[in-house]
């Protein structure tokens, strides 16, 4: 019997100890928002790390929600590869749970399914990438190459988790993040938010809005509401012009969008609006950086403020991104592609038509992920994780079971191949 052969069926004997520890994931309330409640379950995380024998660092990100990161140190690490597996612990929020068959904490097997909040989104990944790791240990496989587990927080709310794990110096040559793709090895678009905001340098009582919009009135003055449907028809008019101008393979034409989600101004009727701010959200492909797509925003809407008398005395002021929708209500999630050409993409494709006797589909995700921060930190990263992205953040969240231990098969060869590599010379 071979190594894969008795992988196989390790993980097929390990249902019952996959579920139970899923559904102890799933028992801690970590929805977010609102969030500073993964305490707890990073506790637990960490306790897991350490019996199979990993040092781990567990730290706050902000107060109540710390990230752990565990290295399982290899044989030989400074000659053979290492690889980091990434998930979040963070839910999104349940809304009202009267919607829900039975409590969203409390996992349930219903036919061949598992629900509950997270199950898909994503501690389904975290599990069973958790007893991939235990079985690898139990059946005394050793690793050559670090093994790097990072359990994250605030990845629904956008904040930076992963980037904290980053600037705190954690690498690897080669990153899965185990989120919801279907089993579907991927990369990503990015998203970016940010504010434009119109201040006038004046503020005018609303008596004297004739003085202002008539002939000969006097008042050189504007309402900045109005003025912003300028900066909205400029971002329309740079919306389309990306549309035609810009694709991606695997994306839609047009995914490349600008949306106009939130829009504040004015003080009270009794005012002529001196202030108003709009908080867009833009998608951009895999192959453009978030500070290039800033600028091209940036000099468009300048360039249509320097067109109108009154904006270019009151020009619009940006701010981008930010490390939390919460704290700064701002997010960054940078694009990645893949490069399918990688030994480690091409090792975890080999692992998985090894297991489930068929090619993994390679393509970009429709939504996006931590991957990117890793990405844009130099780490050769991708997307690979059980759960559907329509069951994800879903009223009666749920995941199939088979998808979890054929997710556990691939993950544990592929983690066995990988760290027993040499680095290349």
């Amino acid at each position: 019997m071979t190594v894969a052969e008795k992988i196989s069926n390790e993980v097929e004997a390990r249902q019952a100890e996959l579920i139970e520890l899923l559904t102890k994931l799933v028992s801690f309330p970590t929805v977010s928002p609102p969030a500073r409640n993964t305490n707890d379950v990073q506790g637990f995380i960490k306790g897991y790390m350490e019996e199979l024998g990993f040092i781990t660092d567990m730290w706050d990100v902000y107060p109540g929600d710390p990230n752990v990161v565990g290295v399982l140190a290899g044989e030989d690490s400074t000659q053979f590869k290492s690889l980091i597996i990434n998930g979040h612990v963070d839910v999104a929020e349940v809304g009202d749970d009267q919607e829900w068959k039975a409590s969203p904490f409390l996992a349930r097997i219903e036919d061949s399914y598992l629900y509950g909040r997270g199950v898909a989104d994503m501690k389904g990944g975290i599990a069973a990438a958790l007893v991939a790791i235990k079985l690898l240990k139990e059946m005394g496989i050793t690793l050559r190459g670090d093994l790097q587990f990072q359990s994250v927080i605030g990845e629904e709310v956008g904040e930076a988790g992963t980037l904290a794990c980053t600037e705190r110096g954690y690498t690897a040559d080669y990153a899965v993040v185990v989120d919801t793709s279907d089993l579907h090895i991927q990369g990503q678009g990015g998203v970016i938010t940010g504010w434009i905001t119109i201040q006038s340098k004046e503020t005018y009582h609303d008596g004297l809005r004739r003085n202002m919009i008539h002939a000969g009135g006097g008042v050189k003055g504007a309402s900045a509401i109005e003025k912003m449907t300028k900066i909205i028809g400029g971002l329309q008019e740079l919306e389309r012009h990306w549309a035609v101008t810009k694709s991606y393979d695997g994306f839609p034409p047009g995914t490349n969008t600008i949306n106009p989600a939130v829009i504040e101004g004015g003080r009270h009727a009794a005012f002529i609006a001196d202030r108003c701010a709009l908080w867009v959200t833009v998608h951009f492909y895999p192959n453009e950086d978030y500070e290039k797509v800033i600028k091209e925003i940036e000099q468009h809407i300048g360039a249509v403020a320097a067109a109108d008398p009154w904006l270019r005395e009151n020009p619009p002021q940006f701010v981008w991104g930010g490390k939390s929708m919460i704290v700064d209500r701002g997010e960054i999630f940078p694009s990645l592609e893949i490069d399918e050409t990688h030994p480690g993409t091409k090792a975890l494709s080999h692992s998985f038509e090894k297991m489930l006797s068929e090619k993994p589909t390679l393509g970009m995700s429709t939504t996006v992920t931590d991957a990117g921060w890793l990405g844009r930190a130099g780490i050769p990263t991708v997307i690979f994780g059980p759960g559907k992205l329509e069951d994800a953040h879903a009223v009666n969240e749920k995941v199939e079971i088979r998808q979890l231990l054929d997710f556990m098969k691939v993950l544990a060869v592929f983690i066995a191949d990988w760290c027993n590599t040499r680095k290349e010379e």
